[in-house]
C-alpha cells in the first residue's frame, strides 16, 4: 500500500518559455528556483510544491513529443511525494499491480533530491512516485 501525502511537482511542456515565466511569477506568485539549461528546466516554487516548464525545443521537451496543441501534450507528468518511503516495497506493491519495470533514481523534487519512480497509469499518463530527501535541506 502507498501513502501519498501531497503533490511534489508537475511539468509542463511549454513552446514560449519568457511568457510562461513570466506568467507564474506575476499572475501566481511562483518564483525561479532552478534552472538547468542543458535540459531546457525551469523549475518553480509555489508553496510546499514545484511547477516544472520544460521547453519543448530542449532536450527533455523533445523526448516528449510534439508540443502542446491538437497532436501533441502540455503535461509531461504529475510527482506524487510517498511518506514512508520504502523503496523495496514499493517496488513490490508495484510488481504485484502488474507494474514489474520499474526502477529508484534520484531525482530533484519540492524537497530537494531524492529517490523517485517513474510508472504510466492505464492511460499512458506519467506518474512519478517521489520520496524524501536524501539530506535535510537548508531553511531560509
Amino acid at each position: 500500500m502507498l501513502t501519498i501525502v501531497a503533490l511534489d511537482h508537475v511539468v509542463f511542456r511549454v513552446r514560449d518559455v519568457p511568457t510562461m515565466l513570466r506568467f507564474y511569477d506575476e499572475v501566481l506568485g511562483a518564483k525561479l528556483e532552478r534552472t538547468l539549461d542543458e535540459y531546457g528546466l525551469y523549475q518553480l516554487r509555489i508553496g510546499n510544491a514545484l511547477i516544472d516548464l520544460v521547453d519543448v525545443n530542449g532536450k527533455l521537451g523533445r523526448e516528449g513529443g510534439a508540443p502542446p496543441g491538437k497532436d501533441g501534450r502540455n503535461v509531461d507528468h504529475v510527482c506524487l511525494q510517498v511518506l514512508p518511503w520504502d523503496g523495496e516495497a514499493i517496488l513490490m506493491h508495484l510488481a504485484a499491480h502488474r507494474i514489474a519495470d520499474a526502477r529508484i533514481s534520484t531525482r530533484y523534487g519540492a524537497q530537494g533530491f531524492g529517490p523517485s519512480v517513474y510508472i504510466a497509469d492505464p492511460e499512458g499518463n506519467t506518474i512519478e512516485l517521489k520520496g524524501p530527501p536524501d539530506q535535510p535541506q537548508p531553511s531560509g
